[in-house]
């Protein structure tokens, strides 16, 4: 009797279980869907070889000055559009979702690492034959862009840091955040690749600029919908599960190219200092900081932050 009715309770329960997470289970987004709505002109889907085929956009004039943006964790392209919309008509603007992002999916390979990400900016300029450029990058997309500068200096004119990765930062593994530590436990991760609410978004979206009432519906949804493209949830928690990227001050101090870092001071991601910490170690850097603005200057801030840009770019025409 008394084992029946645990029986009836555990049946119940995993009952219940079913129920919730059939109720809080988010699929996939349709990808014909997805690049109907994000991926029209001036889109271009190229394959690059390997199984890969890269979601990117390549504007402006062919004999400009060439910027290749680099987008931030969890974010895609669209994070350049502010930038676009006001340095187009003056450089060729090269931006790309990167593998597990947007809608280029996932990787064939499965590799996320920062290295793994520069090798495929390599692959999309030689494919555009780009000889040399301004690489920018920004959060985790600052990251892969100083790795490509140590990897193909010849081809880097100069390269600009926004609130970028690289600082070692404090503490143990137990200081690791939630999403991290979920990545690395086998059970909540399955269970996280497959429930992804719109509020999850709705609720961290906001942190990360200095001013809440810049993010929108239309912007919740983006990042709602390209996080559920089929492959990036899953592409997510693999690059959530591998070791921080920090640079050493050897690998800084080899960056013998002009660098510009631009920083939102109300960063509550990577804070102000690990800014200052890259430009102490940076001997060729300049810092720049935007008082009350936070992870994304670009947008947050695109009039400034676009213009510092044309001065520090045209400083190095004049050299």
């Amino acid at each position: 009797m008394r084992t029946r009715v645990l029986g009836a309770i555990a049946a119940a329960i995993f009952a219940s279980l079913f129920v919730v997470f059939l109720y809080f289970r988010s699929p996939d987004t349709d990808p014909h869907a997805m690049r109907a709505k994000y991926g029209a002109a001036p889109s271009q889907f190229v394959d690059l070889g390997g199984g890969l085929t890269v979601h990117l956009r390549d504007t402006g004039p062919r004999g400009a000055p060439v910027l290749l943006l680099v987008h931030g964790s969890n974010a895609s392209l669209q994070t350049w559009e502010p930038w676009a919309q006001r340095l187009q008509a003056r450089y060729r603007i090269i931006r790309m979702d990167l593998p597990g992002h947007g809608l280029t999916g996932a990787s064939p390979t499965q590799d996320y690492r920062p290295t793994a990400y520069a090798d495929v900016v390599e692959r999309i300029r030689a494919r555009l034959a780009v000889d040399r450029m301004v690489v920018v990058g920004n959060s985790m997309g600052g990251g892969v862009a100083w790795h490509y500068a140590l990897a193909h200096p010849e081809h880097v004119h100069a390269l600009v840091l926004i609130d970028s990765v690289g600082q070692p930062e404090p503490g143990g593994s137990n200081d690791a955040p939630l999403a991290f530590r979920i990545a690395r436990t086998p059970i909540l991760r399955n269970i996280a690749a497959m429930i992804t609410p719109r509020s999850l978004i709705a609720d961290s979206l906001p942190q990360v600029f200095g001013d809440p009432r810049r993010v929108d519906a239309a912007m919740i949804d983006r990042y709602w919908e390209l996080l559920r493209y089929p492959g990036n949830r899953v592409a997510t928690l693999d690059r959530f599960a591998l070791p921080p990227d920090v640079a050493t001050p050897a690998q800084l101090a080899a960056l013998k190219m002009p660098v510009l870092i631009l920083w939102g001071a109300a960063d509550h991601l990577i804070p102000l200092s690990s800014g200052e910490w890259l430009q102490r170690h940076i001997p060729t850097s300049r810092l720049i900081v935007y008082p009350g603005i936070g992870h994304v200057p670009m947008e947050e801030h695109p009039d400034q932050s676009a213009a510092d840009l044309d001065r520090f770019v045209a400083g190095l025409r004049e050299k």
